[in-house]
Parts: structure tokens; C-alpha cells; sequence
């Protein structure tokens, strides 16, 4: 390694579920390339996000900090300028910084729209160097065909698939890479696929992918006839075959520059997905489409991490956040994590002590907060707040309350349920305490 550093590639989906990867269970021939990925490196199988919205998540992985803190707890609100992000920090600590694909981190509704127009540099959270994105990318492409827009605010057309497309920019970057270069990379590749397209309500996976994906084993926690998903889940497959596919190329670009073994790679995304199978859930002026819940299916994400110091093939069953990932790159490329609110994720690997837990914050659909324990998730919301106005409230009520050992379908919610009256004081007193931990003012939690 010529870099006492390694490079560090992140490869963000949106929208993915847990199973849909080979090594979690997926019987299907979707994720071939991640699968030999986590063969080698570390497969952390009980991965949660901390927002299972798209902006909130991706805000909170720029800055390492809960979506409430830095105001970004729904979508269609910028990322404050003063804030510290990843590649500031990284930048300080000589590594050259740079995107592609979905920012969604540039508009704030009603004041500055860049949903479809070129983001200005001083909204790209320190991204300065290569640069190919645009903020709400499902609005300035579709599944085949669209734009990009460049360092210098150009349009980067494109006529083929959308995640070959934005891949190939990525490339562009590796092609620009060596071994001898003086400063390690921080590439962030920000695919959009497997969302769905917002004006078509679909997902647009490759040509072929209906019959390709046809034999697909229907989740244990989908119910005919309630959902989308009977229709929808051959194409969300083959958008995740997409994805791998397109990882494929980009390893062999690393290996082809020399690059590969001096290189973390990172495999996540921000949230899962429920198809429509949780819409009368909505408080009183909410929405959702497949996300934004407290279900499994929703805050259980994929996580593959391989490369230096993420080796030997191991699958980590202990609970892990999406906001462990910040701190974690900040560790890796020797850089300031002062103020970030994760973990590493290096400590759980060495025997640290770990706390297993993943804290929730839910917008849009309603104001909640959950706690994801090993066995069980508590969720409580306030009806009465405005699920996109509100970012707190005073007073929450019980909503959910799931025994995961004993009902890994979520069917039972058993918030009620006298015999759990104990257990419920428990968690509601522990998701007070994570919830001032993340810098939020204090509520009280009434029982359902």
C-alpha cells in the first residue's frame, strides 16, 4: 500500500432490502458480486437505518449526525453549509474527494429548488473535486435515459440504463486514479435504483427482468392482494441485479488501476421496503409510499464492508446503525470525528463493548421514534404533529410493540398487551435515553 491510508469507496443503493442479497438468504441470482464480496470481507447482517426516508438518511451520512440535529429530518430540506461533512473532514485529511449520482441534499421546498437544475459548489457538502449528480435524480432521468449534471454545472446526457450510466461515471473518476497517485480517494457512488420512478409509480428494472425474475419467493411478511408487490418485485430484483452487476464493473476497474487491495469498499443503502403494504398507517396529513415505517422490512438494511481491515469472510450478527458508517470512514482515513454521533464499526470487529440497539427517527408518514432491540421493536408516535412540519413533539403514544423472536412477520402488534406491561417501561424509559443521547428535548411517552 503505497498510502498509509486506504482509498475508501462508498456504494449506496436506495430503497433495498436486507434480502434481497444471496448471503442474506435471496435464492435468486440477484447479488453474485456482493455475495463474493461479503465472502471476504464482513457481512454485518443485523444493519439498521436511523431515518428510513431518502434525504434524512443521506443527510445523516455526510455529517454523522441524527437527522433532528442537523434539520434535516424530512425530505426537501438542504443540508446547512456550516455543518462539518465527510468530505470536508477527509479533504482535511488529504484525500481527494468525490460524487456521483443522487445528492437530494441541495432543495429546501419553497425557498431554493435544484431539484432539476445543476447544484452549485457551495451546496455539494464539500464534494470539490470530481462531481456528477444531480439532486433528485428520479426527476432528471428515468429508468433508460436522462442527465447528470457536472462539476461545472453541465448536462451529462445519457441514453442507456441509468445505473450503467451513472456508473460509468464513477469509472470516468477510477480511470483518472492510480497507485502512484499522492493522496488516497473517497469516492461516494450514490445509485437511486431500486426506487422507484416518482411519475411513472414503477420500478424500471432492466429490459428482461420481468422474466427474469418471475420465480421470485415472495417475503414471508407479504400478504396477497395487500401491497404493490406481486406486480412490482420482478423489476425491483432486477434493478438490485443491476446494481451488482455494475459493482462487478467497478471492482474490475479497481484491479485494472491497481487499486483494488488498497481499497475499502462499502455496500449499504438507506432504507428498505414495505410496497405499499403499510398505507392506512398514516397519521392524520401524512404519506408514504414503501418506507416510512418502523417495520423490518423498512429499517433492516444491507450492509458489506470488505477490503483493509475488513477481512476474512465473517458474518457479524450484532446490531450496527447506518450512522456507525461516518465515523467508521472517519477512522479509516485518519480524519476528525469530533461531534459525530456513531460508532465505529472497527471497535465491534476488535471486541469493543457494543451497545445493540438501533435508534429510529420516522417523518413524513408520522412524528415516531422506535428502538430495535435484539429481540424485540417499540415504536411510539404523536398523531397530532404534522409529519412534515414537525420535527419533536412533548408527548408521544405507544403504537407498535414486536416480538421479533417469536413473530419475525411483525403480525401481532402486542403494544396493549398487559402481560408486556413491565417490558414496555423498560424500552419507553431506554428510547428516552437514546433519544437525548441524539440531542433531542425530552418527552414523555403515554402508554397505547
Amino acid at each position: 500500500m503505497k498510502h498509509p491510508r486506504p482509498n475508501i469507496l462508498v456504494y449506496f443503493s436506495d430503497q433495498q432490502r436486507y434480502d434481497t442479497l444471496g448471503c442474506n438468504g435471496q435464492t435468486l441470482a440477484v447479488t453474485p458480486t456482493l455475495d463474493a464480496l461479503a465472502r471476504t470481507g464482513i457481512n454485518f447482517k443485523h444493519a439498521y437505518t436511523n431515518q428510513p426516508v431518502c434525504g434524512p438518511a443521506r443527510a445523516m451520512l455526510q455529517t454523522g449526525l441524527v437527522p433532528t440535529r442537523t434539520g434535516c429530518f424530512r425530505n426537501g430540506i438542504a443540508l446547512p453549509q456550516k455543518i462539518p461533512t465527510l468530505a470536508r473532514r477527509l479533504r482535511a485529511a488529504r484525500y481527494d474527494v468525490a460524487y456521483v449520482g443522487k445528492w437530494h441534499l441541495a432543495t429546501t421546498r419553497g425557498q431554493t429548488d435544484y431539484e432539476t437544475k445543476p447544484i452549485p459548489p457551495e451546496l455539494r457538502g464539500g464534494y470539490d473535486g470530481w462531481w456528477a449528480a444531480s439532486d433528485i435524480l428520479e426527476f432528471t432521468s428515468h429508468g433508460v435515459g436522462g442527465h447528470l449534471f457536472d462539476a461545472e454545472g453541465q448536462k451529462r446526457p445519457f441514453t442507456g440504463y441509468r445505473t450503467d450510466a451513472v456508473t460509468d461515471h464513477a469509472l470516468a473518476f477510477l480511470d483518472t486514479r492510480s497507485a502512484d497517485d499522492e493522496n488516497p480517494f473517497f469516492l461516494f457512488l450514490s445509485h437511486i435504483e431500486p426506487h422507484h420512478q416518482n411519475d411513472r409509480n414503477r420500478f424500471e428494472g432492466p429490459d428482461g427482468s420481468r422474466e427474469r425474475f418471475k420465480g421470485f419467493t415472495a417475503p414471508s411478511e407479504l400478504v396477497p392482494g395487500v401491497g404493490d408487490w406481486e406486480e412490482q418485485l420482478p423489476d425491483y430484483l432486477g434493478c438490485c441485479r443491476a446494481l451488482d452487476d455494475n459493482l462487478a464493473r467497478v471492482i474490475a476497474k479497481l484491479k485494472q488501476q491497481g487499486l483494488f487491495d488498497d481499497t475499502v469498499i462499502i455496500f449499504t443503502s438507506d432504507h428498505g421496503c414495505h410496497f405499499k403494504s403499510h398505507m392506512d398507517e398514516l397519521a392524520p396529513g401524512g404519506s408514504d409510499d414503501y418506507k416510512r415505517t418502523c417495520y423490518e422490512n423498512t429499517i433492516h438494511i444491507p450492509m458489506v464492508i470488505a477490503g483493509p481491515g475488513f477481512s476474512g469472510g465473517r458474518e457479524v450478527n450484532r446490531i450496527v446503525e447506518l450512522l456507525d458508517l461516518p465515523r467508521t470512514i472517519a477512522h479509516l482515513a485518519g480524519a476528525s470525528s469530533d461531534g459525530m454521533q456513531g460508532r465505529n464499526l472497527l471497535d465491534l470487529l476488535a471486541g469493543v463493548p457494543w451497545r445493540e440497539e438501533a435508534y429510529v427517527q420516522i417523518s413524513e408518514s408520522f412524528v415516531g421514534r422506535a428502538l430495535r432491540t435484539t429481540r424485540y421493536t417499540y415504536c411510539v408516535w404523536a398523531p397530532e404533529k404534522s409529519p412534515s412540519r414537525d420535527m419533536f413533539a412533548e408527548v408521544y403514544t405507544e403504537r407498535f410493540l414486536f416480538d421479533n423472536e417469536t413473530d419475525p412477520d411483525q403480525k401481532h402488534n402486542r403494544i396493549a398487551d398487559p402481560a408486556l406491561a413491565g417490558l414496555r417501561r423498560q424500552l419507553a424509559s431506554r428510547l428516552q435515553a437514546r433519544a437525548q443521547e441524539a440531542g433531542e428535548p425530552g418527552f414523555s411517552i403515554r402508554p397505547a
